[in-house]
């Protein structure tokens, strides 16, 4: 779905392979205003992110051909100023996640809609440092 692109309009692109789980995100974010392109692993994310059109790559860590890691280190390389937020169900998986990419919000699953606006809110607004 393509919202009106207002150029206050944030633009995420949301990398998730579980169909269900990317619906509903990218659904959830829509309603909250945010535009969004939705991919459902990295390997597909990485010419999008070339554009340089995007202000956040929000991603799934465990992913196949490419986690959400690799995708992030891809993501510095290829758009610097995109900032990074990762999504998970995996403890173990966030430890990494920080260690690797240690300016990346990660927010774990389960976790309530309400607060993934509010904290893409807060990565967008650069109020977000790393935290578990």
């Amino acid at each position: 779905m393509v919202m009106d692109n207002a150029p206050d309009t944030h633009r995420i692109l949301l990398a998730e392979d579980d169909t269900a789980m990317r619906t509903y995100l990218q659904r959830a974010l829509e309603k909250a205003g945010y535009y969004i392109e939705s991919v459902d692993r990295g390997t597909a994310a990485v010419p999008l992110l070339e554009t340089g059109n995007f202000d956040l790559l929000l991603s799934d860590i465990v992913m196949p051909e490419m986690d959400g890691i690799e995708l992030a280190q891809r993501c510095n390389e290829v758009s610097p100023h995109t900032k990074v937020m990762f999504i998970t169900g995996f403890a173990a998986v966030t430890l990494k996640a920080s260690r690797e990419q240690p300016d990346a919000k990660v927010l774990s699953k389960p976790f309530h809609l309400r607060d993934l606006v509010l904290e893409v809110e807060r990565v967008l607004q650069g109020e977000v440092k790393a935290s578990l």
